[in-house]
């Protein structure tokens, strides 16, 4: 893997291993090297070998003397690497007809439900193109990016703000479960199916991306874990987390991406950011419905906008070795394969969720009012309207006090006077 390239136009050579580049003057060269090709003049960077009029291996093989840039993956180390760029700079024509036929399968889906939508449609004074924008009724618009390549992240959240910019929600579709767009914008994943399938109208299941909002009291009846405590204790929180439609108790019906183009057009489907807290990921990017997201907002007593400036994750600090420049040629070793496989960022397991505390037991009577936080978690928890919230008259815990099957005590209370 080279670790230098030639810039054709500063007409400067590039040490990849250093924090500073060997340019300290220039601190807006990492980001113009690592723009993505048809961004940027494709004979921006060159093999220094063929700079030099050494040998280049570049030009056996169906490779060409110009460079990209991309982040390795080597020993948990994550160093710039300059990589030969393909003759034709294009996906497979397998990812080719795969690309085509979701884009014509999204905009046929549109119509069907009377939406209006358009493909490759401009953004942003023409500098990005959406495969795909669907028009809602209210005038909400919906960009799908159909990305079953690899995108850098930066990429995608470039043209992902300015989507957002142009009052377009960005809607990333994926099949690769390490695909780095997954977390970095509001994204899908459906399954790698032959185009044939697609185009036919094979069912395509949404399998990572779309996720519903489970609510629950941590008590030892619970089927749920407690997110708090170790092993298998029960707090007596409330506790609300994500999960995707199969870990859901009971179980969803898988989301379709038929389901999803209508949803997201008519805002019954929305897209949330939930921070990490405490992971080395940034956040969790994922779409639910309407109403999940008015109840979550509610639970957490805020709302976290969609992140309009990168959020860097641990995966992605970039690691400078300040090593010497090799000026060999290594096109024959600058395949994907010479990196470590990229982890999976399409993970099914809980975001990490939020935890309610219990009310304290034997409140005095001069506390007991119950904040817009609490009610919102406890209804949700306990399965009833609000106003059928109020405190046990045993130990003042929240409980279902008033309305059909309404009690005094709660259930822990009922069975210790009974045992009495």
């Amino acid at each position: 893997m080279a670790n230098g390239v030639w810039h054709t136009g500063y007409g400067i050579e590039i040490n990849l291993s250093l924090p500073d580049l060997g340019h300290p003057n220039r601190p807006d060269l990492l980001r113009e090297i690592t723009a993505s090709v048809s961004e940027r003049d494709p004979q921006l960077l060159e093999c220094l070998a063929h700079h030099d009029k050494r040998e280049c291996l570049s030009e056996s093989g169906g490779k060409s003397p110009w460079m990209f840039i991309r982040r390795g993956r080597v020993g948990g180390r994550r160093p710039l690497v300059a990589s030969h760029l393909p003759i034709t700079h294009k996906a497979t024509p397998e990812e080719s007809a795969q690309h085509k036929a979701t884009k014509e399968r999204v905009v046929a889906t549109a119509g069907r439900y009377g939406l209006d939508a358009e493909a490759e449609v401009p953004v942003a004074n023409r500098r990005s193109v959406s495969d795909a924008v669907v028009t809602g009724p209210a005038g909400l618009r919906v960009g799908w990016e159909i990305q079953y390549h690899h995108l850098s992240p930066s990429s995608v959240h470039r043209r992902s703000v300015s989507a957002m910019e142009n009052g377009i929600t960005p809607l990333w579709v994926a099949k690769d479960r390490t695909a780095s767009l997954i977390d970095r914008a509001p994204w899908a994943r459906v399954d790698d199916m032959p185009w044939r399938d697609i185009a036919g109208g094979k069912e395509m299941v949404i399998r990572g991306g779309y996720r519903h909002l489970e609510v629950w009291k941590c008590v030892p009846s619970s089927e749920r874990h407690c997110l708090v405590s170790e092993g298998a204790g029960h707090c007596g929180a409330i506790h609300a987390d994500w999960f995707v439609p199969a870990l859901c108790l009971p179980e969803r019906k898988p989301v379709l991406i038929e389901d999803l183009v209508l949803r997201s057009a008519t805002g019954e489907s929305v897209p949330v950011y939930v921070p990490s807290r405490g992971s080395g990921r940034a956040g969790r990017h994922m779409w639910v419905s309407a109403a999940d997201r008015a109840r979550w907002e509610e639970i957490v007593d805020e709302k976290t906008p969609l992140p309009t400036t990168p959020v860097e994750e641990d995966d992605d600090v970039i690691t400078f070795a300040e090593q010497e420049i090799d000026r060999s040629c290594r096109a024959g070793e600058d395949s994907w394969s010479v990196s470590d496989a990229r982890p999976l960022r399409d993970l099914a397991e809980p975001t990490g969720g939020f935890t309610l505390p219990s009310l304290p037991p034997q409140r005095p009577s001069t506390s007991t009012r119950i904040t817009p936080v609490e009610r919102a978690a406890a209804s949700a928890a306990l399965g009833c309207p609000p106003w059928e919230l109020g405190l046990c008259a045993g130990c003042t815990q929240m409980m279902r006090r008033y309305g059909p099957n309404a009690a005094m005590y709660c259930n822990v209370c009922r069975a210790t006077l009974n045992g009495r």
